[in-house]
């Protein structure tokens, strides 16, 4: 049975296929909501039902929890209608002109840049033109219907080849591909783009940007698509790891903030230890910028990392900081949910 779906404040509505989300019914209607993993986990897709009732599906405990649920919430990734359905939601206009697309792509270098990092370099095909917006992702699609996200660090000028930072997890279905058997010219087939986490051109507000890890790879390619168009809006990143190792570009963060004057760059170390003689910032990431910024208000926040920080910087920023609620945007690297057999 089909439910039709009306989008407040804008009035938009949409109708829903049989056991169909909100989140893909809206998209294949050609309304963007914000999402990120699409699988139940980041919250990223979370917004209100004003009227009418949901099935909440199978969202992962941490993502909704039962008085939000009450609170009229849900994660519209995950939900269906039981009826016809008044949403809140903010929409997002600028992803709707680029085409979420399959293609192959031939593995051109694999670099180890520390002991559980790679970065890919996929080519695509002779005069394809893979059109995304910095920040966002891909999928990397694998057998038996398994796939795996990873956010492009390459920024949408530099299209020819597609890069990906790979942290190596423990008997994950493609990170021991990468780590143990890819070989370069090997063939991979991806789908993209996909996400909402980019940078926001309307405002001249100045940045915050949070990364974690890997989290570094999409906030490296909003970074040099600001550069790139001359965005002069103050930023500041701050970029977290347990050991320097794991800040394994920031020899070209540094670059960046002694060529450009309105960027500037604070790594922090969670867990040195003495032989790393480390001298820098200590502690958690979010908390080092919070301790900068104790006032966010006129500010924007882009976070991305593991969930716990882009969890807590995003409660502390808005809670402790003023930091707007429209104004913080994340993308959370959470666990990839394979299909059932």
């Amino acid at each position: 049975m089909s439910y039709k779906v009306t989008i407040q404040p804008s009035g938009n509505s949409f109708t829903t296929e049989e056991n169909e989300t909100i989140l893909a019914a809206a998209m294949r209607s050609g309304y963007m909501l914000p999402y990120g993993c699409r699988n139940g986990a980041c919250a990223a897709c979370k917004g209100k039902i004003i009227e009418g009732t949901v099935d909440h599906g199978n969202p992962q405990s941490s993502a909704l929890v039962d008085f939000e649920k009450r609170d009229g919430l849900t994660l519209f990734c995950q939900a269906t209608p039981l009826t016809d359905l008044i949403i809140e939601a903010r929409e997002i206009e600028t992803t709707g002109d680029i085409e979420v697309r399959r293609l192959p792509s031939r593995v051109q270098s694999i670099f180890r840049v520390s002991d559980d990092i790679v970065i890919l370099k996929l080519k695509l095909p002779a005069n394809e033109r893979f059109q995304f917006f910095a920040g966002q992702y891909i999928d990397v699609l694998l057998r038996g219907g398994k796939r795996r996200s990873y956010s492009m660090g390459n920024p949408p000028h530099e299209a020819e080849y597609i890069e990906l930072h790979v942290r190596n997890m423990a008997n994950g279905a493609f990170t021991t591909q990468v780590f143990e058997t890819l070989k370069e010219k090997d063939i991979l087939r991806f789908e993209g783009p996909l996400g909402t986490f980019f940078l926001r051109e309307e405002t001249e507000k100045p940045i915050i940007f949070v990364a974690s890890g890997t989290g570094f790879a999409p906030i490296k390619s909003i970074i040099e698509h600001s550069f790139e168009k001359g965005i002069d809006r103050p930023m500041v990143l701050y970029w977290g790891g347990r050991r320097p190792q794991d800040l394994y570009m920031s020899d070209l963060a540094n670059q960046w903030a002694k060529d450009h004057q309105n960027f500037s760059f604070i790594p922090v170390i969670s867990d040195g230890e003495p032989e790393d003689k480390w001298e820098g910032r200590m502690g958690m990431v979010h908390i080092a910028a919070m301790e900068d910024f104790p006032d966010m208000t006129d500010h924007e926040a882009y976070s991305c990392g593991v969930p716990a920080m882009v969890e807590a910087a995003h409660k502390d920023f808005t809670e402790q900081c003023g930091l707007p609620q429209d104004s913080f945007f994340s993308d959370a690297f959470t666990p990839s949910v394979d299909p059932k057999p």
